[in-house]
């Protein structure tokens, strides 16, 4: 098997391991939030109306996640100029949760 057919079955287990992670914690909180794999990623929309609330993207390393934010030009980017957000699959989902900067459920 060539090294970029391995790289891509590793990701894709590391997506589905993120998922099944994703879905418990939004269980646990009670709900709300649809989970959707797309490309290299999870994105999450509101269950309620649809509207996209945040992408989490395998950053390589460990269960880190990059995390996206569904910006008024219509797609998915990275928080300003300070390159990606990147911090645990845990921090991200609390973080998303929180909404400090007022971008995920607005």
């Amino acid at each position: 098997m060539c090294a970029r057919k391995v790289e891509k079955k590793v990701l894709s287990a590391k997506v589905d391991s993120i998922l099944e992670r994703i879905a418990a914690f939004n269980e646990a909180e009670g709900g709300g939030v649809r989970i959707w794999r797309q490309s290299n990623g999870v994105s999450l929309y509101r269950e309620d109306n649809g509207r996209p609330i945040a992408r989490l993207r395998p950053s390589g390393e460990g269960d880190s996640v990059e995390v996206l934010w569904w910006s008024y030009r219509g797609k998915w980017e990275r928080f300003g100029d300070i390159g990606p957000m990147v911090m645990s699959l845990d921090e991200a989902l609390k973080f998303v949760c929180r909404d400090p900067m007022g971008v995920f459920w607005g």
